[in-house]
């Protein structure tokens, strides 16, 4: 010990270990800390938060099946709510890539609550008045408690953040479908121009993509609201009572405004990180439906004079240190990035998934990692995209100036000519440069009245 960094001695199974005067945490933890300097990746506000509301919900039924002393379970619950209100995320000093089961994040927590609520009930910090293991950790185990913290913090996390976000997201597609409704411009397939479209069908398209991606959140949501806690080990649920974890679920449930359910079946809990996998392919899939959405928009808005510019993407900042006046998609490009990085977040979900052996997974800190980031940026990014791009976006007069010298609308006159001389019509017109209605007018007995009426690209817009 030196006087500028003071320490005490904590101990544990293992014997005495120096930790820092001023810390929460304990020996266990200490170790953890020098074991693993891997990164300076460490567990977020969501998975702290989950985990502290745990820990008190624990501590409360404990004392309501008559396992742990009123008084303990008082102190326990006041020390884990400063946690999950996020007072000590400072003690949370241990690096995501560690044991795979996650058991020195579970001790860190233990011991910050226990030494906080020795702490409260008037004692010292290290003399475990309140013991991190015997009551804090009573009736769990770090194999049930780790993967039952990783569901409920990302079931808050979808429910408060990201199915607001995507649900604001819709509402501006929506907003600028209702505003483009009578823009009529040229549809394209493969790149290459297809039959009219009005631009509000094409954001009616967005809407529908991030509507269903709200349908898939609550998949996801729903698939995670089945935790593991009650297993305890290895899923048998050895040295807890029976109704523990019902009764915590119940308690977390009421407190969250959410559904969070014992799983009827431990082994699979514990041992797989199913849900958590499918959960992610859910979030991987509303990410790939962003990357559409961001791509076609920045798409729409090239140019301005070289590109299509059917649409004007809000200036938001200068686009380039040397062009003068250049304006580039910067929020949309901000999306497709965040989607790039979602999707490498399920990959190395996938590969946590695999690290099932026998009865546990023991991979779960990087998936736990990996899942509440997602979230993060799915939720983040829909946001801002929605309000610093979407909200904004104006179309322009080139969408409805190309309709009419668009070769696609040979399509209409194919039942009243056939599709060989409509072929024909399109291929002259390619050739020359003049438009369909130039070239039929020459080389068909359609009258005028009649192309007019075959030819009328809002009504190919909405065929009957």
């Amino acid at each position: 010990m030196s006087p500028d960094n003071p320490t005490r001695i904590e101990k544990d199974s293992m014997g005495p270990m120096e930790v820092p005067a001023d810390a929460y945490y304990g020996a266990s933890t200490e170790r953890a800390r020098l074991n693993f300097p891997i990164s300076d990746l460490r567990f977020k506000r969501p998975f702290i938060r989950a985990l502290g509301l745990l820990k008190g919900a624990a501590a409360s039924v404990n004392a309501q099946l008559g396992l742990l002393d009123a008084e303990k379970s008082e102190a326990i619950e006041e020390a884990a709510s400063e946690v999950a209100d996020g007072r000590w995320d400072d003690e949370f000093v241990v690096d995501i890539f560690q044991t795979g089961s996650g058991t020195s994040t579970n001790m860190n927590a233990n011991e910050v609550i226990a030494n906080r609520a020795t702490e409260l009930m008037g004692g010292d910090r290290g003399s475990k008045l309140i013991h991190p293991n015997d009551h804090v950790n009573k009736g769990q185990s770090s194999n049930d408690i780790i993967p039952t913290t990783i569901h409920v913090a990302a079931v808050i996390e979808i429910q408060g953040t990201l199915i607001p976000a995507l649900e604001m997201l819709e509402d501006s597609l929506r907003d600028k479908s209702k505003e483009f409704w009578r823009v009529i411009k040229t549809g394209r397939t493969h790149l290459q121009d297809a039959t009219p479209i009005r631009l509000g069908q094409e954001f009616l398209g967005y809407a529908g993509q991030i509507e269903r991606g709200i349908a898939r959140a609550k998949h996801a949501q729903t698939q995670l609201s089945e935790v593991a806690l009650g297993g305890t080990a290895v899923g048998t649920g050895v040295n807890t009572h029976p109704d523990f974890a019902r009764l915590v679920c119940a308690s977390l449930s009421e407190t969250l405004g959410v559904q969070i359910r014992e799983t009827d079946n431990h082994f699979q809990a514990q041992n797989a990180l199913d849900s958590v996998l499918d959960a992610s392919g859910s979030l991987r899939t509303i990410a790939v439906s962003l990357y559409k959405i961001a791509n076609d928009v920045r798409w729409m808005g090239s140019g301005p004079r070289a590109g299509i510019g059917e649409i004007v993407l809000p200036e938001v900042q200068p686009g380039s240190s040397i062009m003068p006046a250049k304006i580039n998609p910067v929020i949309a490009e901000s999306v497709i990035q965040v989607v790039a990085q979602v999707i490498g977040c399920d990959v190395t979900i996938c590969q946590a998934a695999q690290g099932g052996y026998f009865e546990l997974n023991m991979m779960m800190p990087v998936a736990a990692h990996n899942l509440l980031q997602e979230i993060e940026l799915l939720s983040t990014s829909a946001t801002n995209f929605s309000r610093q791009c979407v909200s904004g976006l104006q179309s322009t007069k080139r969408a409805s100036e190309s309709v009419e010298r668009g070769l696609m609308l040979a399509t209409a006159l194919a039942p009243a000519i056939g599709y060989d001389a409509a072929a024909s019509v399109a291929k002259e017109a390619a050739r020359t440069g003049q438009t369909i209605r130039e070239v039929a007018s020459e080389q068909t007995d359609l009258s005028a009245e009649q192309l007019d009426e075959l030819l009328n690209a809002e009504a190919m817009t909405e065929p009957k």
